[in-house]
């Protein structure tokens, strides 16, 4: 979840980067998103993790347990990856966990050149980022939630949400492959526009938004979230339990 303060004089302090699922897609298609996919086996090589600044394997395992086998530096591994995938941003830094500076000329045709590679499936994201003697960059990455698919859901699937600080001298684009929106919209009207139905969501989405709402800056919530620890779950024990009794729309966030 990309987040970043508002322009002075903006109905609400902050902004989040939204995108659209492309209506065709198999799961949630047309559904209003947060940049994000699937783990994928290179995000666990060793080669890769040991290319992380901010976080290492031993402190990723305290926020979280690995999953499936994968250890929990990996899903951060992921959300650097999807986040270049999907809307061309960058967490990066130098051997010393210097933050890139995208404004330069020849970091953004790096950047770039990551990707397409990336997409094109010539190597994976580790040796990319090694081409370029990069590093990820974890430190302005914050563990936000934890949301698994009811019993229910004809795709099932767990999923972590991070958080974001959008990164000094970049911009989300937008890229057509699997999304044919992309914006930045206050949460608190995200979230309203959700309850309206003008914004499709799934349960991630809506929550998070709304939580995000209540914040009044972005150093607020970043304070909140020194501890490093989820603020909310959508687990599959609480979903399927309530499912048929429990109002969802009277015990939302106000």
């Amino acid at each position: 979840m990309l987040v970043r303060e508002a322009p002075a004089g903006a109905p609400e302090p902050l902004e989040v980067y939204m995108i659209r699922r492309n209506k065709g897609m198999k799961f949630l298609g047309g559904y209003y998103a947060f940049p994000g996919g699937k783990v994928d086996p290179g995000d666990a090589a060793p080669e890769v993790l040991a290319r992380c600044h901010g976080l290492g394997v031993p402190e990723a395992e305290e926020v979280f347990p690995g999953h499936a086998g994968a250890p929990a530096l990996a899903f951060w591994v992921t959300a650097v990856r999807e986040l270049l995938e999907e809307s061309g941003v960058l967490l990066a830094c130098d051997a010393a966990g210097r933050p890139l500076e995208p404004r330069d000329p020849a970091v953004a045709a790096g950047i770039e050149r990551c990707r397409r590679a990336l997409m094109a499936g010539e190597a994976s994201f580790g040796e990319l980022v090694s081409r370029e003697g990069w590093y990820c960059d974890l430190s302005g990455l914050r563990y936000f939630s934890h949301f698994i698919t009811p019993r229910s859901s004809p795709i099932r699937f767990t999923a972590r949400f991070f958080l974001c600080r959008m990164p000094c001298g970049q911009e989300p684009r937008l890229y057509t492959e699997e999304t044919s929106e992309g914006f930045w919209i206050h949460p608190g009207d995200g979230y309203r526009r959700y309850q309206t139905g003008e914004l499709a969501m799934a349960e991630p989405a809506e929550y998070g938004l709304a939580y995000i709402a209540q914040f009044a800056s972005l150093d607020d919530l970043w304070v909140a979230h020194d501890d490093g620890r989820h603020k909310f779950h959508g687990i599959i024990d609480r979903i399927d339990v309530f499912w048929d009794s429990f109002d969802w729309k009277s015990n939302r966030f106000q």
